[in-house]
Order: structure tokens, then C-alpha cells, then sequence
């Protein structure tokens, strides 16, 4: 940064009065150069336009803002430099100082200049000499890439004063009237953040982690949907219309378009005016995902009228309706400018293709909705659409994987099938086949028999099937073993695909009712395998608030007793309470301190969720008779006499002699550890009880049951702790809770997701109740604690590897520091985390609660309390409720890869 350049900005601002940023030594930025326009109400409202050079914003006031219509011409004012830093700085300018009032980010993006012609996106060093160029010439051409101002725009400069410019809109797709603008005021920081929070950053792709630095790439293959049996709705989901077209992949580099189809041929010839408009996007490299369809004369989605238009470069014999419009909808970018997008979450490379499209006749972005998934769903079938296709909001882009992440929801039931042969036609098909015999791959390459197709076909179906069977005859069966068929068949060899609606399986593995659809030259033949339709998703799903209990209302009544000592009387127990009154977290603020009382209403009011984590899982105390600022002690056993409601299991833990654990598997038990000051629930991560995925072997004696039943966990566990400091511990203490650590432990939870998601491995969130967060991985109770262990620890490197600079699995607490340590070694057998719904013991009363992955940068741990988690839990139920059912089978994940 010009310590020159910013000389007029300093002397202008009193910097221990205005909130605006100081003129502060700028870091090394890469990626395109930035804009941002500030709406800026000081005396007089105007707009500020600010373009990043040389690690500073050239400034412009534009008094009325700036206008679509290439017909109107802005004045814009060259006023001083401003610091990088001034990008995104939204706050009011106290009265007395310069610029008084508030500003607001109206705008932000990347921009570059026109090159005779060429953008310079990718190219900063280029792109930079020529911007000096300009202004030193009086005219410089600009793209902007934003949210609200996209496309061509110039800045020239007037002849009556040295700091007088025009800003003027050129006209392209992005020009409209003057009329049409709407003059907003809102910020477009889409950040969430409390009120008196700093404002995020403008997303520019240098700063955006997970946009990785990359050459682009040649070749690309599509992340695939699996498939879902029914609609549903959730709000960690979007939904797409299922468009009726081919999938393609569009690479633009420096003006140079290629268009791939699914199986990675070069179609570009194919569809010339979708390439032409392709060549216009305002970027200098660019890959996207989409599909192209075809239109009839009605406006409806055609298929057959994309099979006429590409049958018209044959020949002119071709039959079939004509398509009225070809249009290559887009719904993904995968990399752009020199950096890789596929690792940003799918709602971030939403955002950024919102900035860099431009829209035109042939190329368009697919929308995509929120809300009542269902509804959506038959919104979409009502239009005549095949359905939905949903897509995870922080879905990672998997080039090549059929993910869950990513689900379609079809009206009528679908799927791919290689034609392994055909039978022979009679009567008026006797020139061409009867049946189609179809089949699907296994998992071990073998093309498994799944029955004849012999209706849906025209004649144009016909012979052109007849003509592509006729070239693929062949001696040998393909199928793994030869089907009875009830007429003479012919063997082709495996490499045509169709597409065949039906209306289920029946029990042997055939289709009942199957009608044909259309030949999918898009698909390779040996990506064909069953689809198994996908159980409406689990994961993060926001339970439904469950009824009120009728048995903890005269538990809650007891409760108001004002005595601090009495007999509560719970589901047929009796538990003596003492000391109710006795403060055991301190009064903080306007917080009252909380009392003993406070501690059993909440155990009450969460205890239908709270003991479902718990129950049938050895617990570790943690008590704290005189409250979180008294002496605290761990208590694996206890060797005293415990109340006949409270359940134990002897265990043998590693080498030592077996002692008895506690479970909290009732009401009774719960309150009853809370009357002695239990102020925290630490339990293992496997049960002591067997069940469908856990069977005991024959020679198991009863008394050993749950000893040998522990030792298969339910979960990989991962504990996220931050070691970057405030500043305020005292020499050699732990972290503090404090927001840049927390916000580089979610950093680090969507970095381990995305490794997660890559294996296909279920992962749920919470809050530790501390500083940290807890990702649990369900699995099948199949392997012992060393196996997860293992797991975890493999896991845990591999991210360590690709964020050596943030991230660290050392134990050694000096190798930790201003890194985040993701620690696996808690898998192991006696090991335990504070439970989901468990308070701690922690000045603000937190409590470890579970999370929506969507929520992560946008809560803070002291948001859930004693006093405000019940409220959560009836308003959106237990996002953990469906955890075991979702658990995965790590033994069947490792023959499939």
C-alpha cells in the first residue's frame, strides 16, 4: 500500500472517533481485482465507488448512484484514496467528523478491464497496468462482476475539472431504463451477525476458503443425484426444477468454448449459439454445470424436439416436432478465474454464479428454491416437469460421485438399463425386434438380468433401435447368467443405454410394467447400476417439536414448591431434593444466578431428548456441590449405596477389576444426579445393550453381556478444540472462549465435513457448551474402538494435510498454539464428551447443543443456555433425534471403494 496514496485519507478522520478503518499496512491479495459501491448518507445522500489498485480504492462519489440506462450519464467525483479495509466497512460516522452519517455496502464484487476486447479476471499484474492506463488516458472500460451492477461500464473523464467523470452504463444484457432501477437501501453483506458484531468481509475469491488456487482444468465429470423415494421438505435443502434435456459441462477460456457432454465428448459444434452467447460470459476462465434443453412451440420442456434438433445436422429427413427455443440452463460453477470452486458449499457457488452470469436467450440460470419441499415438488409436476432435484445447501461439488447430497424426486419411477439383447418381433414388428433385454451392473462388473421392455416405442424408436442393435450382435450373452425368455433372443454387446419408466421391483429382481422412454447416448454403459431410491434425509432434519408430555407437567408444578427442601415425587419414585435455592452458576449481567432449581427445571424439560442420548451408555459425573466457581471432581463408580431407581453395569475398564458404572436411563435418575450437584453428563460412545447391529455371540455368558456389547462404539468422534487466544488467560491457561476461535473451529467443522461427505460418511454437530465443537459419525456396531480409532486418526491427518496453515492433530499443547486441534484419540473405550443437551459448567450456563450444519459462522456457544434451549427444542425438536438410524456401515463403504 502507497503510504502516499493514503496520506489525504488519514489527515481527513480523527480514527479514535470514527469507527471507519485506519489506514493499516494491507496483506498480499491474489484473484481478480475488487469493487465495492458504499451508499453513503451524509449530508448529502450519494454512492462511492471504489475499485481495488495497487493495494489501494481508487474513489469516486457518484451523487445519484449509478444508473443502468446507457442513455444517462453520472457525474462521479474522484475523491482520495481509501484502504482496502474501507471495502467492507458498514458503521455511522459520528456527527463532527468528515463524511458524518451512515454507509452501507450497496455493492461488492470483482471487476476488470476490457483488453481490446479481452478480460483480464485471471491475470491481476495485466490487469492492473492497464487499469493505470486508463486513468491516465481519461477513459477506462470495466466489467463488473456484482450483485446488483454487472457488465460493461466506463469511467471517462471531463475536460472542466481535474477530478470530474462520467460513469456511463454500456449497452449489453445487464442495461435497463431508468425507470426500472430500484433504488434499495439494504447492505448486500450476506453475513449473518448480532448487532453490534464487525461486518464480514465482500466474498472476492481470494478470500473465500475452500476457493483453491488451480490451474483449469481440462476435463471435468459431473456429481450425479441418487435417487429419492418420496418429496420432502427441509430446510437445509434447495430445490431445482428436474429438467428433460442433456447434461453438459461448459469450460470458456479466454473466449474459447467447449461444450462436454456427461461422458466427456465435445458436442460445441452440436449447438453453435449457445457457444456464441458462452463467449460473451464476463470471465476470462469459467467451467459450469447445467443442462440443455429444448422447447416446443407452447414454451414446454421437449425432449423429443432436442432429439429433432440435433437430428437436422444428419440430414433433413428428420421427424418430430421442431424446437422452438434450445437453452443451456445453468446451475453450477465449478471454477472460475484461476481458482477451483468445487470444495465451497453449494449456497456459496450459488452466490458467486449470481455475480458472473450473464443471462441471455440461450443461456439462463436454473432457478432454485427454498421452503415446503413437497409443495415445490408438486408445483413442479402441475407444470409438467419430471419433479425436483434437491441439493443440500453446504454440498460440496463431487465430480463424478452419485452423492445423497445431492437427491432426485421424480413423479414417475425411472432408471438406465444396458440392452443386453433382443427377442424377435412378430406380426406387424416382424422387420424389427419384439422386446429390448435389459440389465444393470453389480457391484463386482457383473450385468445382472432385470427383465424385457417391449411397449413405448414409434416407429421412428423402432428403426432406429433396429439399426443400432443390427451393429452390436454378438454370439456370447452378456449377462452374468442367461435369462429364460419365451422366444428365441439375440445377444448384442453391452453398450447401448436406455431409459425405462416402471412401476416397481418385483421380489426376484424384474420390472413390473416397465414402458421405454428414450435412448440415453449420454450415459456410458458401464456407469449403469441399480438405483436405490434414498429414505427422505435424516440429517439435520428438524425433528417435530414433540406434543407435551403429560408426565412432566406435575413433575414442573412440584417444582414451584418455594420450600428449598422437599419430597418430588417423579413417575413412581420418590427423589428428596435439598438446597434448591443454592446458586451454582453466577449472576452475569442482567442473568440472575442460577440456582439449584433452575439446574432440575431444565433436566425436566429436555429429559425426553436428553435421555434418549443417554440411555443404556456407562456415565462419567462431574459435580460441583458448590457451585461452577467451587471444587469440581470426576466420578467414573459409585461406591455408595444409589436409590432403587437408578440402574448400574459392572465393567471392566482396560486392565483394571471390574467395577459398577451408573446409567441415567429414567427421569428418577436424572433429577436425582442433579440433586447432587452433577452438573455435567459425560457418557461413552457405545451401549452396553445389543441390538440389531450388535448381537451377542453364544458363548457370551449374561453377566458379561454389556462388557462385551461396550466395546463396539456407535460413533467416530471428533473433539474441535481452538487454541487461539484472547489475550486475557492468565500464563499457561487453556483458550478462552473468544469469536475469532470459535469462527476458526467452524472454519475447521466444514473442512472435516467435506472430508466426511467425500467418504460418504453421515456427520452430526453441536456445540461443545465450551469453545469448541463435537462431530459425531454414526456407524454399524460392527468394529471394536481400535478400528474407529484408527478411523478417526486418518481422517484427522488428511485434513491436517490440506490445512497444515490452521490445523492440527499434535498433542503437545506448544505445537498447538493459534491452530485448531481436531483430536480423535477420545475414541477409545471409557472415553467420553459431554452429552448432547448437557449443561456446563460455565459461567454463562451454556449447554452442548446439536447444530444445523447451515448454522455454523452464524451462532456462538453462549447463544444456548439453561434458560433459552428449552425454548429451541420446541420450536424446531431434536436435529440428533434420527442419529442411530442414519449410522453407517464403514465394512460395506470399504468394498465399495
Amino acid at each position: 500500500m502507497s503510504a502516499m496514496g493514503l496520506k489525504e485519507y488519514r489527515e481527513k478522520r480523527d480514527f479514535a472517533r470514527t469507527p471507519e478503518p485506519s489506514a493499516a499496512q494491507a496483506a498480499e491479495r491474489e484473484g481478480p481485482l475488487v469493487f465495492v459501491v458504499q451508499r453513503h448518507s451524509a449530508r448529502r445522500l450519494h454512492y462511492d465507488l471504489r475499485l481495488e489498485l495497487d493495494g489501494v480504492l481508487k474513489s469516486w462519489a457518484v451523487p445519484e448512484g449509478p444508473s443502468l440506462d446507457p442513455k444517462v450519464k453520472r457525474l462521479a467525483v474522484m475523491v482520495e484514496d481509501h484502504p482496502l479495509d474501507y471495502g467492507f466497512f458498514e458503521g455511522t460516522i459520528p456527527r463532527g467528523e468528515y463524511g458524518a452519517g451512515q454507509v452501507v455496502v450497496w455493492d461488492y464484487g470483482d471487476y476488470s478491464p476490457e483488453d481490446g476486447g479481452r478480460l483480464l479476471f485471471g491475470d491481476r499484474a495485466s490487469a492492473e497496468e492497464r487499469v493505470q492506463e486508463g486513468l491516465a488516458q481519461g477513459k477506462l472500460t470495466i466489467v463488473l462482476r456484482g450483485r446488483r451492477l454487472k457488465g460493461s461500464w466506463a469511467l471517462v473523464k471531463m475536460k472542466r475539472g481535474e477530478k470530474d467523470w462520467l460513469l456511463i452504463k454500456h449497452q449489453d444484457e445487464f442495461a435497463a431504463p431508468e425507470s426500472a432501477r430500484e433504488d434499495e437501501g439494504a447492505s448486500v453483506l450476506d453475513a449473518a451477525r448480532e448487532p453490534d458484531a464487525k461486518p464480514s468481509a465482500p466474498v472476492v475469491l481470494s478470500g473465500v476458503p475452500g476457493a483453491r488456487p488451480a490451474a483449469m482444468p481440462r476435463t471435468l465429470s459431473p456429481m450425479l443425484a441418487s435417487l429419492a423415494d418420496a418429496p420432502f421438505s427441509d430446510p437445509a435443502w434447495l430445490f431445482e426444477p428436474k429438467l428433460d434435456g442433456y447434461r453438459t459441462i461448459a469450460a470458456v477460456q479466454d473466449g474459447n468454448v467447449r461444450l462436454l457432454s456427461r461422458r466427456g465428448l465435445d458436442v460445441t459444434a452440436k449447438y453453435a449459439g449457445i457457444a456464441a452467447a458462452l463467449r460473451r460470459q464476463p470471465a476470462a476462465q469459467v467451467v459450469l454445470d447445467g443442462e440443455i434443453v429444448a422447447l416446443d412451440k407452447r414454451g414446454k420442456l421437449c425432449f423429443q424436439c432436442l432429439q429433432r434438433y440435433l437430428e437436422t445436422m444428419k440430414g433433413p429427413d428428420s421427424q418430430g416436432e421442431e424446437a422452438a427455443a434450445v437453452i443451456y440452463f445453468v446451475f453450477d460453477v465449478l471454477y472460475l478465474d484461476g481458482y477451483d470452486l468445487r470444495e465451497l458449499p453449494l449456497t456459496r457457488r450459488r452466490e458467486i454464479l449470481g455475480r458472473v452470469l450473464a443471462p441471455s436467450k440461450l443461456v439462463r440460470p436454473l432457478e432454485q428454491f427454498e421452503g415446503d419441499g413437497v409443495a415445490i415438488y408438486r408445483g413442479a409436476v402441475e407444470a409438467g416437469l419430471e419433479g425436483v432435484v434437491a441439493k443440500r445447501r453446504d454440498s460440496i461439488y463431487e465430480s463424478g460421485r452419485r452423492s445423497a447430497n445431492w437427491l432426485k424426486v421424480k413423479s414417475a419411477r425411472t432408471d438406465d438399463f444396458v440392452v443386453g439383447g433382443f427377442t424377435l418381433g412378430t406380426g406387424n414388428r416382424a422387420a424389427y425386434f419384439g422386446a429390448l433385454l435389459l440389465g444393470q451392473y453389480d457391484g463386482s462388473g457383473r450385468l445382472i438380468f432385470a427383465g424385457h421392455v417391449g411397449t413405448g416405442f414409434d416407429d421412428r424408436a423402432l428403426a432406429d433401435l433396429s439399426k443400432r442393435l443390427d451393429a452390436l450382435k454378438t454370439e456370447k450373452c452378456p449377462f452374468a447368467e442367461e435369462p429364460e425368455v419365451n422366444t428365441p433372443a439375440t445377444w448384442v454387446r453391452p453398450e447401448l443405454v436406455v431409459e425405462v419408466k416402471f412401476s416397481e421391483w418385483t421380489r426376484d429382481g424384474r420390472l413390473r410394467v416397465p414402458v421405454y422412454m428414450r435412448v440415453r447416448d449420454d450415459k456410458p454403459a458401464e456407469q449403469v447400476a441399480r438405483s436405490e431410491a434414498t429414505a427422505e434425509p435424516v440429517l439435520d432434519a428438524p425433528a417435530k417439536p414433540d406434543p407435551p408430555d403429560s408426565e412432566l407437567r406435575p413433575i414442573l408444578e412440584q417444582m414451584r414448591n418455594l420450600r428449598s427442601e422437599f419430597t418430588l415425587h417423579v413417575q413412581g419414585s420418590r427423589v428428596g431434593l435439598t438446597n434448591l435455592d443454592k446458586a451454582l452458576w453466577p449472576e452475569r449481567g442482567a442473568v440472575r444466578p442460577l440456582t439449584k432449581r433452575d439446574l432440575l427445571v431444565y433436566l425436566t424439560k429436555v429429559s425426553p431428548h436428553l435421555l434418549s442420548h443417554m440411555r443404556d451408555r456407562p456415565l462419567t459425573l462431574s459435580r460441583y456441590p458448590g457451585g461452577v466457581g467451587g471444587e469440581q471432581f470426576f466420578q467414573k463408580h459409585w461406591r455408595d449405596n444409589v436409590p432403587d431407581f437408578v440402574e448400574t453395569i459392572p465393567l471392566t475398564e482396560q486392565r483394571q477389576k471390574r467395577q459398577d458404572y451408573l446409567l441415567c436411563n429414567n427421569l428418577a435418575t436424572l433429577l436425582w444426579l442433579g440433586q447432587v450437584a452433577n452438573l455435567e453428563y459425560h457418557t461413552w460412545f457405545s451401549r452396553i445393550s445389543p441390538g440389531p447391529d450388535r448381537d451377542l455371540p453364544a458363548d457370551v455368558p449374561g453377566s458379561e453381556a454389556g462388557d462385551f456389547i461396550s466395546r463396539y462404539p456407535d460413533f467416530i468422534v471428533f473433539d474441535l478444540d481452538p487454541y487461539i487466544y484472547s489475550g486475557a488467560e492468565p500464563p499457561g491457561a487453556e483458550p478462552e472462549l473468544n469469536r475469532e476461535g470459535f469462527a476458526r473451529t467452524c472454519e475447521t467443522a466444514l473442512w472435516l465435513k467435506e472430508v466426511l461427505d467425500e467418504l460418504s460418511l453421515p456427520c452430526f454437530v453441536k456445540t461443545s457448551g465450551r469453545s469448541g465443537l463435537h462431530i459425531y459419525v454414526p456407524v454399524v456396531r460392527q468394529l471394536d474402538f481400535r478400528a474407529t480409532r484408527a478411523a478417526g486418526r486418518t481422517i484427522c491427518e488428511f485434513v491436517q494435510r490440506r490445512h497444515p496453515e490452521a490445523v492440527t492433530t499434535y498433542w503437545a499443547v506448544e505445537r498447538r498454539s493459534g491452530k485448531v486441534f481436531l483430536d480423535f484419540n477420545q475414541n477409545a473405550r471409557g472415553k467420553t464428551l459431554v452429552s448432547v443437551y448437557s449443561p456446563r459448567a460455565a459461567p454463562e450456563a451454556t449447554v452442548s447443543c446439536p447444530l444445523r450444519w447451515d448454522e455454523l459462522g452464524k451462532v456462538y456457544p453462549t447463544d444456548f443456555t439453561l434458560l433459552s434451549l428449552p425454548d429451541r427444542l420446541a420450536r424446531i425438536g431434536d436435529l440428533w433425534a434420527g442419529i442411530l438410524e442414519a449410522r453407517a456401515d464403514l465394512k460395506q463403504l470399504a468394498k465399495l471403494s
